[in-house]
């Protein structure tokens, strides 16, 4: 057990300012305006796809997916088979709409489809707030975990890991953002690959030991766990992958740090390579990490625990303890690469909808290019040394569980808005009155539900929340109209029916030519 070397130390060095340079190095173009946010039309569809992929796989997930089924099963295995609902969802009924309409963020959508800047304003503040509290705690967990393992103060990571995402964010715009992400999350994929196959080739028995376990001793799968329940409330492997579904569909259609990907491109045939990708990256990767987390359970078994062996530190453990040297650095480099990933986005992401969806939309005139730019930099960094505020309050232990209680809070509430979403691009008559009462009838309902509720599945969440959504959403539109004596009428290819119509009269025109 050599643990953290002098020479892993020098490679995660290298690599960090491999990382910065990198960066820099696309950001060479002086881009303005739209180009800062969206791109400037040169990035590779399997950059941003990777992109998505590193975007959403937090270091987070890098900690608890092997964690997970080191000290249980591969029950949460299941919620990955989620993208199986979402990707075609998607694929099928939304992303032809952003891609038609061209829009500037996901919140702009919303304002196009309700005729509504106040809707637009609503989401772009609940996402910006989310996504701050998450930035700080992705840069807190896996610096606490690093720290641990590598000696290094806790505070010093936290702070190189802030100022070399706000580098490149606030120079290079989101182009610099998605080739670093793509870089990171390369380093990430390569990283886990070798250390599933040195892992395997490490046990007494191999991958044959690890199966053999899922049956002795119920690795895989738990005898009590259902695979169905009739009641969509309760706990089943069938809700769980239905319910991720709902989760995943709603990152893709109302979060803007993954919508941000779709605006680089307007053609559907990227787009569609884009999620393919993407959904095969996420489904591979999170196999691997639960065959590496049943692993360790075996490898474990068979030689003596290493020091820092709790549940989510016991990957990391493993890879600081255990791999040759050298790659322990380039292993612990990925762990942090996942956390920088997910911060570079969020900061770019933030800037983005604050800039397009609050600032230009409150301003009594016109902001130039020019400006966007500037306000879009200013907000980066601000938004990042305020999250390494954050960041570095939380590893001091101050504030911890009131944060993380927020954050959830915050999370919970982000969920409940891609019904909007869902309630403007399936019915035409639905209206800005009726995605606001939608809004706060399943706000108030997934309120009651997650804390004065018990025994509801967090799985059937989504479901709920949609639901009722629709349903006051639909009344609400009814009622406005009947009041008013308004018809409510969708612009045009704001719904999906629109893409519908337009490809049965292609075909008809076809038929007859």
């Amino acid at each position: 057990m050599q643990g953290f070397t002098v020479i892993d130390l020098i490679i995660l060095v290298v690599y960090l300012a491999a990382v910065l340079v990198a960066g820099l190095f696309f950001a060479k173009k002086d881009m303005k305006g739209k180009e800062y946010f969206k791109g400037d039309g040169t990035i590779p569809w399997w950059v941003t796809s990777v992109s998505i992929f590193a975007t959403l796989l937090s270091p987070i997930s890098f900690l608890s997916l092997a964690g997970n089924s080191y000290a249980g099963t591969w029950i949460m295995w299941f919620a990955q088979l989620g993208m199986l609902v979402a990707i075609p969802l998607a694929i099928r009924f939304f992303l032809p709409v952003y891609a038609k309409l061209d829009i500037d963020t996901a919140y702009h959508y919303l304002e196009l489809r309700y005729g509504s800047k106040a809707l637009r304003i609503l989401g772009a503040v609940m996402f910006i707030i989310y996504q701050i509290g998450r930035m700080s705690i992705i840069m807190y967990l896996p610096c606490m975990v690093l720290a641990s393992l590598t000696g290094i103060n806790v505070n010093i990571l936290i702070l190189i890991m802030g100022v070399i995402a706000i580098i490149y964010s606030y120079t290079g715009g989101l182009k610099s953002v998605l080739w670093t992400d793509f870089i990171q999350g390369s380093v990430l994929i390569v990283g886990i690959i070798f250390a599933l196959i040195y892992l395997m080739s490490h046990i007494d028995g191999g991958i044959g030991a690890v199966f053999n376990s899922f049956w002795t001793e119920h690795k895989f799968l738990a005898p009590d766990q259902p695979i169905f329940d009739a009641n969509i409330l309760r706990d089943s492997v069938f809700i769980m992958i239905f319910g991720a579904g709902l989760n995943t569909l709603g990152s893709y259609v109302s979060s803007q740090d993954i919508v941000q990907r779709f605006t680089t491109t307007t053609d559907t045939k990227k787009l569609n390579k884009m999620m393919h990708t993407n959904g095969i990256l996420s489904l591979v990767l999170a196999t691997a990490f639960y065959l590496i987390g049943t692993g360790l359970y075996v490898f474990y078994q068979q030689n003596p625990l290493p020091p820092a062996a709790a549940q989510d530190q016991i990957f990391a453990s493993y890879i600081a303890f255990e791999l040759p040297v050298g790659i322990t650095g380039l292993l612990l480099a990925a762990i942090y690469a996942a956390a920088q990933s997910t911060l570079s986005t969020g900061l770019n992401s933030v800037a983005s909808s604050w800039t397009l969806d609050i600032q230009s939309r409150l301003a009594k005139n016109e902001i130039s290019f020019e400006k966007q730019t500037r306000i879009g930099q200013y907000v980066s960094l601000f938004v990042g040394i305020f999250s390494i505020v954050v960041a570095v309050l939380l590893a001091s232990g101050g504030i911890t569980s009131a944060y993380e209680w927020f954050n959830g809070f915050m999370g919970l509430v982000l969920g409940i808005l891609v019904g909007i979403f869902i309630l403007g691009v399936f019915f035409r008559n639905a209206n800005a009155c009726g995605a606001f009462a939608g809004f706060a009838a399943s706000t108030a309902v997934m309120i009651y539900v997650k804390y004065m509720m018990t025994g509801v599945s967090i799985w059937s969440y989504s479901l709920i929340s949609i639901t009722v959504c629709l349903v006051v959403g639909l009344i609400a539109s009814w009622i406005y109209n009947a009041v008013t004596g308004k018809k409510s009428e969708a612009p045009r290819f704001t719904v999906y029916s629109d893409f519908k119509k337009g490809l049965k009269e292609e075909k008809v025109e076809a038929a007859q030519a």
